[in-house]
């Protein structure tokens, strides 16, 4: 589906700051038509500005909140309207919460906003898309995964095994749409760990996480996720989880086929969308 002699249409998720903005303006820079997706109508429009500044051109933006699936239904309808071909799209969205949170549509925030919306997107725009790129993370290591209790982080609440759970689901999906759609390029990534405002929603996290001298800026974190976009997929491990360009191999736990079923069934069932 892509077209390496013309321009690329690139959707980039969570594009509003952090990992993905980055993404966008070096995408952009490049020559790819990028489009934003984030929930902050403002700061959305800030981040074209930066995009703008970058390449010339001002990206299109559509806004969807991936704590409400209705949103992303709404999203996804709104893509295809605009969009014949979708040659990258990169589920960057993400989310980690300090207390238990249920959605308006019953599930645990961060299963929702990491794995759920993003496995309903894709669904939704597969026939539009030549490739995928997920954003996981090292923090899977942290994971518990049970595809039959999605929302089992709220009886015990650990915002970090809650996103570490989220991160696992992310690599095991990667990996299951590559064996269940061979024709479409799936990898996922751990940008390191990135100085963003993704925790600032907990002062100190937040002050840690933008002073630590140890944090990659959002650049460096988004590198891997504009080189997964932009090589031939023929040269990448199809459903592979990469670092710094370099594939890893995730905890077993994040590399099991029989799980990675579960989940996909799983998944499947909560969003009402066919097996």
């Amino acid at each position: 589906m892509e077209d390496f002699t013309g321009r690329r249409r690139v959707v980039v998720t969570g594009a509003s700051s952090g990992i993905g903005l980055a993404a966008a303006v070096e995408l952009a820079r490049r020559g790819d038509q990028v489009t934003l997706v984030g929930r902050d109508p403002a700061r959305l429009t800030a981040a074209a500005d930066r995009v703008r500044e970058a390449s010339g051109e001002r990206p299109d933006l559509f806004r969807a909140d991936f704590a409400v699936l209705d949103d992303v239904r709404r999203l996804a309808g709104e893509l295809r309207a605009a969009y014949d071909r979708i040659d990258v799209l990169a589920n960057n969205a993400g989310a980690i919460v300090l207390a238990p949170v249920t959605t308006v549509d019953g599930y645990e925030l961060t299963i929702q906003a990491n794995h759920l919306a993003p496995f309903l997107l894709t669904h939704l725009l597969r026939d539009r898309v030549g490739r995928i790129v997920n954003t996981a993370s090292a923090a899977h290591r942290s994971g518990a995964l049970d595809p039959d209790d999605l929302n089992a982080p709220l009886r015990r609440y650990r915002s970090i095994s809650a996103y570490g759970t989220s991160k696992q689901a992310n690599i095991l999906f990667t990996a299951e749409a590559a064996r269940r759609w061979p024709e479409l390029p799936s990898c996922c990534f751990h940008p390191g760990v990135v100085r963003t405002r993704f925790a600032n929603d907990n002062r100190i996290v937040a002050f840690g996480m933008r002073f630590a001298p140890f944090l990659r800026t959002p650049e460096q974190g988004a590198a891997t996720l504009v080189w997964l976009a932009t090589q031939d997929p023929s040269r990448l491990v199809d459903g592979g989880y990469y670092l710094d360009r370099r594939p890893r191999r995730p905890l077993p736990k994040a590399n099991d086929p029989a799980l990675a079923a579960r989940l996909w069934a799983a998944s499947v069932r909560a969003l009402g969308l066919p097996g």
